[in-house]
């Protein structure tokens, strides 16, 4: 696992071995990252990463600019790795919160830029997300949900639902809070 750009770029990361989770691959990791630097500034963002499994995804927000990344994740051995992981590569705009996530959710109050979340392939929860989010207003104006998951779930008719991009058995789901302004 590496980090692509950003203050920690090419940075190699190994999680330990036995650790029960999948990560996303560095293709899918790095396409959905491009089409992000065509939609959002990374300095400033306010980001949750759900189910953050190896903190992945958190660490490429963190190594990037993101003011504030969240890594919200269950697994206590993640979690433990995680913390490791932010004291030896010195991120301080990264914080790892152990709990589960739907839990986690319904109290949760702060508001974030870009939430993205990876359930494992076989969480039958998954189809719930973008409705608990958008319920709890837990994105800011414009922000932008995505969702990894697997092609047997389709979120197209979603409200919010802008596009879906597929690299291999890898798709992201990218929504989008309407702009309030207007």
């Amino acid at each position: 696992m590496r980090i692509i750009a950003g203050t920690h770029q090419r940075r190699i990361i190994k999680p330990p071995s036995k650790l029960s989770v999948r990560p996303t691959t560095d293709l899918a990791k790095e396409a959905l990252f491009n089409i992000l630097n065509n939609r959002v500034d990374f300095e400033g963002l306010k980001v949750i990463d759900l189910f953050a499994g190896t903190g992945n995804i958190s660490f490429e927000f963190a190594s990037r600019g993101a003011a504030e990344v969240i890594a919200v994740e269950s697994n206590f051995k993640c979690v433990d790795f995680i913390n490791k992981t932010i004291v030896k590569q010195d991120f301080e705009n990264l914080k790892v919160v152990k709990a589960d996530v739907f839990r986690f959710l319904s109290y949760c109050r702060q508001g974030f830029d870009l939430i993205f979340a990876d359930p494992p392939y076989d969480l039958k929860e998954t189809a719930n997300l973008p409705g608990l989010v958008f319920e709890k207003e837990l994105l800011s104006n414009m922000g932008w949900l995505i969702i990894e998951h697997p092609a047997a779930i389709n979120f197209k008719n979603f409200h919010s639902f802008v596009e879906e991009r597929n690299y291999g058995r890898v798709h992201f789901s990218f929504f989008q809070q309407p702009d309030m302004k207007k």
